[in-house]
């Protein structure tokens, strides 16, 4: 099971043991025959990106809220834009709830559980693991070379098993990757089913050749493209106009990529390198250097 913690980040500490710390924080304990991990966007406020690649490597939200400024702005709108259903809320004393009330009205935070600040571990503990079947396929946080084993890739399965001996590939590279050997919460196992977090070790693959938000999956489950087309709705938070040839940053899955504007309605994207995903997946458009709101607005890709 897989949570976002967000608002006052530092509470991942009381659930989990700390793990693998970039502008992405990861916590994880394994309980009874359930891996839990939380994720927190450490690079969030300063930057943008990892809010929503963290949301994105989670089925459930953790948002205590410690303040209302534009950054807890930011964290509702990105949670509405993935359509994050599935959470708990709480705030601290300082907090005005009926202000709170106010910023969250209309969004898909409005129904989260409401919880005191002490009660929500007794909340998280009452959600059950959330699976789907299929073809095989995770997407990429970290990687990184490990003496002795080579190309080490972490990640979450986000549909079907993967299994010890696969022969998938990489994309959007489209290279052919076998998978050696499988560690769950530091344990080998020969196979992992969605949700898991995952560490694998793959022969096919340099560290250099992968990224955060390629995915490696079984051939023809994803379209890799330059170009994409979006069922596109702006923010009503963002006052700016968007024209063509604009460049912007659009975040799909984990990846985060720059494109520009190549048409405004229907609303077209053209990116500088190929970008993999799935019809229906939803992305994200930013605006890093935006002094208010950093999220543009969001569409399903056609």
């Amino acid at each position: 099971m897989n949570f976002v913690v967000l608002g006052k980040q530092d509470i991942a500490s009381e659930f989990g043991k700390k793990g693998t710390v970039t502008d992405l924080s990861l916590y994880d304990r394994k309980e009874s025959d359930i891996i839990k991990t939380w994720v927190t966007p450490s690079g969030f406020p300063d930057k943008i990106q990892p809010l929503l690649q963290a949301i994105n490597l989670a089925e459930y939200v953790i948002f205590h809220v410690d303040k209302l400024d534009k950054f807890t702005g930011e964290q509702i709108i990105a949670l509405d834009s993935l359509k994050k259903e599935k959470g708990i809320l709480s705030h601290t004393f300082e907090v005005d709830e009926s202000k709170l009330d106010t910023m969250i009205k209309g969004t898909v935070v409005e129904n989260y559980t409401k919880v005191d600040q002490d009660k929500i571990k007794e909340e998280m503990d009452k959600l059950e693991p959330i699976s789907t079947e299929g073809s095989s396929e995770m997407v990429i946080d970290h990687c990184f070379d490990v003496k002795g084993v080579g190309t080490v890739i972490l990640g979450k399965v986000t549909n079907g098993t993967i299994k010890q001996y696969d022969n998938l590939k990489l994309y959007p590279a489209g290279i052919d990757v076998l998978i050696k050997s499988i560690q769950m919460h530091d344990d080998p196992v020969e196979e992992s089913i969605c949700p898991a977090r995952v560490g694998l070790a793959v022969k096919g693959a340099k560290p250099d050749e992968v990224g955060r938000g390629d995915v490696i999956s079984e051939e023809g489950v994803f379209e890799i493209s330059p170009d994409v087309e979006l069922d596109f709705q702006k923010s009503p938070f963002y006052k700016s106009e968007i024209s063509e040839n604009q460049g912007c940053l659009v975040n799909i899955g984990l990846q985060i990529k720059a494109a520009k504007f190549t048409s405004i309605t229907p609303l077209k994207l053209t990116f500088e390198k190929p970008v993999v995903y799935k019809k229906g997946q939803i992305a994200v458009i930013l605006k890093p250097e935006s002094t208010t709101i950093r999220i543009l607005g969001s569409g399903t890709i056609q």
